[in-house]
């Protein structure tokens, strides 16, 4: 418990940080939609006629005259990308921080086992993104009633459902690969990010590229499939969070062996 709260104190100022920024990007964006709803209707007929543009944001699929539309697809764009960065960082570089601090012997040397080091260090992972997102999804809610909007709380719940899904497997799959670095790079965990934001840009133009889906967790988490089917795909979810449940395994492997330098 003392190692999850010193994660958590160490992690605090990025969790407030990035907490805001989603949040006041994602309260701007709702608060746009009074000012552009009475335009959106051929806003949507334009961007839905783009073709390859429009396949790979999905605005070929909704409406952005409706809130849950354009939430989607703006809102849905920052949650998206802005989360997925989020929970990288906080992953890629947490186990291996310790050999680039120099803090490993410190540490080691306490009466606290491997496996309950790494199991510490998750937690605080899972619960600085928890927190992230409950407070995002609060802070949309909220700024959907202050618009005097009706709020579909239906679709923005599933929206924020495989959000969240796919930021704790990046997590997860950050998580593991931070195990193999002796000196944490956060820069890797944005790019993995970064890449798997791009695969799903490339299954959504390319028909021939579309089990890029079953690879990417963005594949899951895209706003205007969720909406248009108002559901989330369990086919492409599950194997996403089997991708990030092996990450963190590989992690426990990995760290109960790893000579530490």
């Amino acid at each position: 418990m003392t190692l999850i709260k010193h994660e958590l104190r160490q992690g605090r100022n990025s969790l407030i940080i990035w907490t805001a920024a989603i949040g006041f990007l994602i309260a701007a964006c709702v608060f746009m939609f009074p000012e552009m709803k009475g335009e959106m209707s051929s806003v949507s007929d334009m961007f839905a006629s783009m073709g390859g543009f429009s396949q790979a944001f999905g605005m070929d699929k909704i409406s952005f005259g409706t809130l849950s539309g354009f939430y989607a697809i703006e809102c849905g764009n920052i949650l998206g990308l802005g989360g997925a960065f989020f929970a990288a960082i906080c992953a890629a570089s947490i186990l291996s921080k310790e050999e680039k601090d120099k803090t490993a012997e410190f540490l080691l040397t306490h009466p606290i086992k491997r496996f309950n080091i790494v199991s510490s260090k998750l937690i605080a992972v899972i619960f600085q993104i928890t927190v992230m997102n409950i407070a995002v999804c609060a802070l949309s809610i909220f700024s959907v009633k202050v618009i005097g909007e009706d709020v579909p709380l239906k679709e923005m719940l599933l929206i924020h459902i495989a959000y969240y899904c796919m930021q704790l497997e990046i997590a997860g799959i950050c998580f593991g690969i931070s195990s193999f670095l002796r000196n944490g790079s956060i820069g890797i965990g944005l790019g993995v990010a970064a890449f798997m934001y791009f695969l799903n840009i490339i299954a959504n133009i390319a028909e021939s590229a579309e089990f890029l889906n079953y690879i990417t967790p963005f594949g899951y988490a895209n706003g205007s499939d969720i909406i248009a089917d108002l559901s989330i795909d369990s086919v492409l979810v599950l194997p996403g969070l089997l991708y990030g449940a092996v990450g963190m395994i590989v992690a426990y492997i990995k760290y109960c062996k790893k000579d530490i330098a």
